[in-house]
């Protein structure tokens, strides 16, 4: 089942944890997840090292996608910020994701640089700047079962009744889900269900950020049909490698840490060594028997 189909169809709502490189997607898909999220914070984390304040290129995103793509099979929802400048620029965005395997692409209607939706100082392009560009995606898309995400940060700047205003002309401008960033309590996260009606809604999990922390299930039951959890890897993995490095650096081996870490077999299996060396075997093979 497509995602598309899966958000319309009954059911728990899809949950898509944040990935930034393809091991971090290869192991969300092993752990049985339906859906992966391409965060854009997380890239900046893990392979800039700065904080999200749009400092990750359309080029250094388009390339993660196809890494990722080329490693997985469940769909990549891949977060595509501003759409990198006006309409041109996002027809070109989701023509590139589209094409190197993303299979939901979410834009926002920040201004730029724009920074992560739980910051402060945020501000947000017009709402008919949005819908231009929310037209845009979806006459560029070659695929109708791609998901266009429009998300709204106005609650920040504007406010939570004009972000619903906002949330409900993406809707009808044609978004197939809307994403209203930061409501600030259930009922707010209750109303934005509501007000949506039949669009799919998506909840988005931020561990210090403005919005209560909900279990899946609990946030299906409110009516949202998609919910990520975008740098919850990554907050998860920090705290893990400071311990290593703490225990690396005070002891000079790994010895204490062993059964805390993957060994090498552990690591390979996981990554498919043993699958693709009897494909390469399987090819000598073909070739050794042609040249015959």
């Amino acid at each position: 089942m497509s995602l598309k189909a899966r958000l319309t169809t009954p059911g728990p709502a899809v949950h898509a944890p944040g990935a930034f490189d393809a091991l971090s997607a290869l192991l969300i898909q092993q752990a049985g997840f339906e859906a992966i999220y391409l965060s854009g914070a997380s890239i900046a984390y893990t392979q800039l090292g700065r904080p999200d304040l749009g400092l990750v290129s359309f080029d250094h995103v388009a390339d993660v996608v196809a890494r990722i793509c080329e490693r997985v099979d469940i769909p990549l929802i891949v977060d595509a910020d501003t759409g990198f400048g006006n309409a041109l620029n996002v027809a070109r965005t989701v023509k590139v994701f589209e094409r190197n395997g993303a299979r939901a692409i979410q834009l926002e209607d920040q201004t730029f640089p724009k920074r992560c939706g739980h910051l402060a100082g945020k501000g947000v392009t017009s709402t008919k700047d949005m819908v231009g560009k929310i037209h845009a995606a979806l006459d560029a898309k070659r695929f109708d079962e791609t998901l266009i995400i429009a998300r709204t940060d106005a609650i920040a700047v504007e406010g939570f009744e004009p972000a619903l205003e906002r949330a409900v002309a993406y809707a009808e401008a044609g978004a197939d889900v809307v994403f209203v960033e930061a409501p600030r309590d259930q009922e707010q996260m209750k109303c934005i269900v509501t007000t949506l009606g039949r669009t799919p809604a998506m909840a988005n999990m931020v561990e210090g950020g403005k919005t209560p922390i909900l279990t899946r299930d609990a946030l299906g039951e409110i009516g949202f049909r998609l919910v990520i959890s975008p740098g919850a890897l990554v907050r998860a993995l920090i705290p893990a490698a400071e311990s290593f490095l703490r225990t690396l650096g005070s002891e000079g081996s790994t010895v204490s840490y062993r059964d805390r870490m993957t060994d090498l077999a552990g690591v390979n299996a996981r990554i498919g060594l043993e699958e693709m060396l009897a494909l390469g075997d399987r090819y000598e093979r073909e070739r050794e028997e042609a040249a015959e």
